[in-house]
């Protein structure tokens, strides 16, 4: 006969078993599966919108893994958004209960704060019920239409901080729905202003796509290339030279491949084509310098390419 272990011996190993090694590793891995996919995710948002915009979809362009998450980290240009997550990180630190380590005026300030806003949790939730009926019905703060969701997720988590500070016995199931809720307006937040910031940067790059990396094509006999800009010329260099056509004031967009996508310059989201040139024995591509923007300094576009 074997013996069996007393219960407190029991979970005592299987509270024992949380500190493991193994177990903060298991853990460690899981959240940053989680982070990576959720990046990936946001990269995918960002990247659509951005290339959409130039009629090409990401995934003809062969990103791979990598590139979507590191393409996800342009939200953090995003200030609102970065605001947002300052506002939550705070609320959450001011409902926990173990305060010693923190300063008493932070915990008082802290305190007080989050305890204002959790007060009209309802009404930043009507709010952003609003502004989501404003986007649909009227589509009205077309640019910001991120901005029901996020008031949703954040009345939403001060709603629970207001119910921990009124210290109610709640079940797993009270606190877990507005908590899963939360985290799907939240996600939603981020979708919408990924793709956001995905168009803006694409708007701003064609418009200033004299800017951007040029192309200078050579090719042993005419592309037929044909545009309604002044822009992109065509010189034959003579039946002397083997690619004796040359094709200038073309702009890249991205690369991949051996593949060359580009616009002219002035080119028009509604009505020009992006051109894609694949390098061969008789396409010969070479890249030049974009030319800088010298107007008026208080243009905040203006960059180098």
């Amino acid at each position: 006969m074997t013996e069996t272990e007393p219960r407190g011996r029991r979970s005592a190993k299987r509270t024992g078993d949380l500190t493991s090694p193994t177990a903060l590793v298991n853990i460690v891995i899981a959240q940053a599966s989680f982070i990576a996919a959720l990046m990936f995710y946001v990269g995918v948002i960002y990247t659509s919108a951005y290339y959409g915009h130039f009629h090409l979809s990401p995934f003809t362009l062969g990103l791979g893994f990598a590139e979507f998450v590191l393409q996800s980290l342009h939200l953090m240009t995003f200030p609102v958004l970065v605001s947002a997550v300052v506002l939550l990180i705070a609320v959450a630190v001011s409902g926990r209960r173990p305060r010693q380590a923190l300063p008493d005026s932070i915990v008082r300030a802290t305190s007080l704060g989050a305890s204002a806003l959790a007060r009209y949790y309802l009404v930043v939730v009507a709010a952003g019920l609003l502004l989501l009926i404003a986007w649909w019905q009227w589509q009205l703060l077309l640019p910001y239409r991120w901005a029901g969701p996020l008031l949703i997720a954040i009345g939403l988590l001060l709603g629970e901080a207001r119910r921990a500070e009124m210290d109610h016995p709640r079940g797993l199931r009270d606190t877990a729905v507005p908590i899963f809720a939360a985290g799907v307006f939240l996600l939603w937040t981020v979708t919408l202003a990924a793709g956001q910031l995905g168009e803006w940067q694409a708007r701003n790059d064609a418009r200033d796509v004299v800017e951007r990396t040029g192309l200078m094509i050579f090719s042993a006999k005419r592309l037929g290339l044909q545009s309604p800009s002044p822009k992109l010329a065509i010189e034959d260099l003579g039946d002397k030279v083997h690619l004796r056509y040359r094709y200038t004031g073309l702009r890249l967009i991205v690369a991949r491949d051996g593949h060359y996508y580009a616009v002219p310059i002035g080119w028009k989201a509604e009505t020009d084509p992006v051109y894609v040139i694949r390098e061969t024995d008789d396409v010969r591509i070479e890249l030049t310098p974009g030319v800088r923007y010298t107007g008026p300094v208080s243009r905040s576009a203006a960059a180098p390419s």
